[in-house]
């Protein structure tokens, strides 16, 4: 890692802060939930379409779920839940631009995926509350609305929230599911 010399003060450390930064949190747990996303069962076994919005749904999802985990845990678990959502804002922002979204379009597409993350989490929310069904929420959060028989992807939502719940805090901080 790249660190200024001390005798150049603080003004280089500000202006190079990003490259002597330690990695930026919220890091391990997105990467836990985009490996979470990355399994093949969402797919093959659960039907999700192995799409850019199909993919985009099983991440935001897992995100969602993770938020409203974290929700119960107080300070600390908003500070995580913080960091997760500027990472999950990064990294759709960074993907997008890859895929050729220009300045003029990129910050209202980025505004949209946030809103569908934000309306997933309220979705959860209330599955985790009963007050809506969980092959609802399922089939509201990977298909957006289509029945696609939600069952076999409700049964994998539900045992990723259950392995959600069961993690503690640390672990999530530290990028692990149990």
């Amino acid at each position: 890692m790249l660190r200024p010399h001390a005798s150049e003060g603080p003004m280089l450390g500000f202006l190079f802060r990003g490259l002597t930064a330690e990695p930026k949190g919220g890091t391990a747990l997105f990467d836990a939930a985009t490996a979470e996303a990355r399994r093949p069962d969402w797919y093959a076994k659960a039907s999700v379409p192995d799409t850019l919005d199909g993919r985009f749904s099983v991440l935001a999802t897992v995100t969602a779920l993770l938020l409203v985990r974290l929700e119960r845990e107080g300070d600390e678990g908003n500070h995580l839940s913080v960091m997760l959502t500027e990472r999950f804002i990064e990294v759709m922002e960074s993907e997008h631009r890859e895929l050729g979204l220009g300045d003029p379009t990129l910050g209202k597409t980025v505004r949209k995926l946030v809103g569908m993350l934000a309306r997933r989490t309220e979705l959860w929310r209330t599955a985790k509350a009963g007050e809506t069904a969980w092959d609802e929420a399922t089939r509201q959060s990977l298909f957006r609305g289509e029945d696609h028989g939600a069952g076999p992807a409700a049964s994998l939502t539900k045992q990723l929230s259950e392995r959600i719940e069961a993690t503690s805090l640390a672990d999530l901080e530290q990028g692990r599911i149990a």
